[in-house]
């Protein structure tokens, strides 16, 4: 080692701060334990000095420049190094920012989330930012000690795995209780909810530690492309059958269009126009036919049901929704997003015929 690095070491053990490399860490810790006495200690405005021996906060000093003596300082006494004759004590200083950090990134899976809409589990993922202040460096630094993640690395990446902890069982907990669809979820329409709800969670889980988490940001739930449209087609389905009037009549009416529409596509010259006039019908006629199916049905059976009678009675046909309340269920899924523009006039114009 040359003249100039011990010049170096020296100064460095003449005179503590913390460090230029770690102005934006949470948590750093100097370098040496042993300390002289009539050192110079610097702290900075948003951070404070702790003294922890054997896991314990000995003292703690504020912002501004402190000469290290035990006659200005009394709690120096007790990290005295005796064989020094009193001009060395031994400890470990902390130098914590009490400031706000701000776009600490999270991320990563959050398990399966049951669509309360279709019933499938969906993998989910869930990423943003937050930003956190230490609200007491005593108790921070107490825990550290414990979990033995003094270093700032080690303390971010514990603090990322408890908002990853909260995150997952309050998403978890809000889709049972609220019955939220997931894409609704994945779309931000609950962004604010969710984000009130963790924040509330957290603290029980940091207050111990003297952490606070202030605010999310960019707070995003996402699922894969391929689900987001499975999960679609079927929200689309699921209210199709309920404006239909029920699930079998619209799978009958899926039945009945597919009909309609091999036919569009098998007829030949003569049958062309035919074809096209079926398959132009759409889901009107689906649904159109399969009410006429379900009427011959209950027929039947109240004609079975009547033995003797000559003449039984054509069966009611099922109750179903009203065409007004058809025309009501079609202008939501226009609104949530699940129809066209041309699907919406075109069915609005079917439904329109009935009245």
């Amino acid at each position: 080692m040359g003249f100039f690095d011990n010049l170096k070491t020296e100064a460095k053990r003449n005179f503590i701060a913390r460090a230029d490399e770690a102005k934006d860490q949470i948590i750093y810790k100097f370098p040496e334990r042993n300390i002289r006495m009539f050192t110079q200690l610097t702290v900075q405005a948003d951070e404070m000095a702790m003294f922890v021996k054997d896991g314990v906060v000995v003292g703690k000093l504020g912002a501004g420049r402190h000469n290290l003596e035990s006659n200005n300082i009394p709690f120096l006494s007790k990290l005295l190094e005796k064989v020094t004759g009193g001009d060395m004590f031994i400890a470990e200083i902390y130098f914590v920012s009490t400031r706000e950090f701000t776009q600490t990134k999270f991320g990563g899976p959050i398990g399966d989330a049951r669509d309360p809409e279709t019933g499938l589990a969906i993998g989910t993922m869930v990423y943003g930012d937050f930003a956190l202040r230490v609200t007491d460096p005593e108790k921070l630094i107490i825990g550290m000690v414990g979990l033995q993640r003094t270093e700032n690395e080690g303390f971010v990446g514990w603090f990322k795995s408890q908002v990853m902890k909260v995150i997952k069982d309050r998403i978890a907990e809000l889709l049972v209780k609220k019955k939220w669809p997931l894409l609704d979820v994945t779309s931000g329409a609950y962004t604010e909810e969710i984000e009130e709800e963790v924040l509330g969670g957290m603290d029980k889980h940091t207050a111990n530690y003297g952490v606070k988490i202030t605010a999310f940001g960019n707070f995003t739930i996402s699922i894969k492309p391929e689900d987001e449209a499975t999960l679609k087609k079927l929200s689309k389905d699921v209210a199709y059958s309920r404006l239909a009037g029920g699930f079998q009549q619209y799978a009958q009416g899926q039945a009945m269009l597919g009909a309609a529409e091999g036919m569009a596509k098998g007829g030949g010259e003569g049958g062309g126009g035919a074809g096209n006039a079926l398959g132009g019908m759409g889901m009107g006629m689906g649904f159109g036919m399969a009410q006429m199916f379900m009427n011959q049905q209950g027929g039947q059976q109240q004609g079975q049901g009547q033995q003797g009678q000559q003449a039984p009675q054509q069966a009611a046909a099922p109750a179903g929704p009203s065409v007004m309340d058809r025309l009501k269920q079609l202008n939501e899924l226009k609104t949530a997003g699940l129809l066209t523009d041309d699907e919406f006039a075109s069915k609005k114009a079917e439904l329109m015929k009935m009245l």
